[in-house]
């Protein structure tokens, strides 16, 4: 059944028409603070989407805060500009002291910067957003809810019984209080509204979902046509993305490239770019990396990668793997890098999971691939050889275009 927090008719209300000049076309500027703390400022969701977004309107200043990141890649398609500006708030690991004087940085950057909006894309910083709202009238926030962050508490088991309670009921409580006092409630999952007990109370207009569909760099040509796979004699090239961990199955990915190269003839080559979290988990893979460097390739681990590298090893691949493991905090989620592999037509080899295939089965985009149980490696090369992927093209469903439509929507209605 389809979720009405998609329908983009349930945040405009033709009363809130004469808002338009505010963030229209008028003379005078509009600051919009974009706020995180362990994304990066070049993050592909704020920087890439929301803030490219607000760009369309020359009266909209955009400021973005977050982690660190090297000045190289703020030389990239998404640098600094005059109309966006980057706020670097944290730098270091996640269990430093920084956490704690990003929280002091934020605070300044509200007070010094006077925001008409600030969107939240971290929990931790609702706190401090609740009490800037307080203390001041007329000041407006929204929350990006990009990841059901209790659920993960409880179920990732990161942290210790205890502290995962305690961590756990804190964090639905400021979402709670933070759902109460916001302008609006943004989900980057649809899932999301069913599983938040808190969203049902609020009405309709004050919910959106906006899901992280691929926004390409301004500079960025869109890809004119699918991959198509390799003959046989030539090297097959597989690419895993995006956040390097056992629950997204990166050692599955490892496997599964193992078993297929005894029966591609051309070999078969993987790729794994991305950030790991987990300092011994990055040890053990750059070990196997090491070991099996003449098919097997790492590129960043101990670094956050620049997404147009991300891109770019798009280009040069041949299939995309999410060899997820189940659980129940991505069940009921579609990953980035499932839009990011929908929208430049790279064939999918996806775990079994019946969101990721719906979505797949539409725009044949791939197959359907248990990565825990053994492979038949022959049997699997056949039929990746006799599968045509992408019949209808490049999915357009797959762009931000969509998404970007629904946050003006959304911003017209409440500012």
């Amino acid at each position: 059944m389809k979720s009405r927090w998609y329908e983009p008719q349930h945040l405009w209300k033709p009363q809130n028409y004469h808002l338009w000049g505010v963030f229209g076309y008028g003379s005078s500027q509009v600051r919009v603070l974009l706020a995180s703390v362990l994304k990066p400022v070049d993050d592909t969701r704020m920087r890439g989407k929301f803030a490219e977004t607000l760009r369309e309107r020359p009266n909209v200043q955009v400021h973005i805060a977050g982690r660190a990141v090297a000045d190289a890649r703020l030389q990239g398609s998404f640098a600094a500009q005059e109309q966006v500006r980057q706020h670097p708030i944290f730098e270091g690991s996640r269990l430093s002291l920084g956490r704690l004087m990003a929280q002091v940085r934020y605070w300044q950057l509200l007070e010094r910067l006077q925001p008409a909006l600030v969107v939240v894309h971290a929990p931790e910083l609702l706190p401090l957003t609740l009490l800037w709202r307080w203390l001041g009238r007329g000041r407006r926030f929204i929350y990006d809810i990009r990841e059901n962050y209790a659920l993960n508490v409880r179920t990732q088991r990161v942290y210790g019984g205890l502290v995962r309670r305690v961590l756990a009921a804190g964090l639905r409580w400021v979402e709670t209080r933070a759902a109460q006092n916001g302008s609006a409630i943004i989900l980057a999952e649809a899932s999301y509204a069913a599983e938040l007990p808190y969203l049902r109370l609020l009405p309709a207009n004050r919910v959106v979902v906006l899901e992280n569909k691929y926004q390409p760099a301004p500079d960025e040509p869109l890809a004119a046509r699918a991959h198509q796979l390799p003959p046989p004699d030539q090297p097959l090239r597989l690419l895993y993305s995006g956040t390097i961990s056992e629950l997204n199955g990166v050692w599955d990915a490892i496997a599964f490239a193992r078993q297929l190269r005894s029966a591609w003839p051309g070999g078969v080559q993987l790729t794994i770019i991305g950030f790991c979290q987990q300092p011994g988990l990055l040890r053990q893979l750059q070990e196997v990396v090491a070991q099996n460097s003449a098919w097997l390739k790492l590129i960043g681990g101990a670094e956050m990668v620049p997404h147009a590298d991300i891109v770019a090893e798009i280009g040069r691949s041949d299939l995309g793997l999410l060899p997820y493991r189940p659980h129940t905090s991505t069940e009921r989620c579609r990953p980035t890098k499932l839009f990011e592999y929908l929208a430049h037509g790279l064939p999918i080899l996806a775990s079994p999971n019946p969101l990721w295939q719906a979505l797949i089965h539409q725009y044949g985009a791939g197959l359907s691939v248990d990565f825990v149980a053994p492979l038949d490696g022959p049997s699997f090369a056949a039929r990746l050889r006799g599968t045509i992927f992408y019949p209808n093209g490049i999915p357009a469903d797959a762009s931000w275009a969509s998404e970007g439509k629904k946050l003006w929507l959304l911003l017209d209605s409440l500012v």
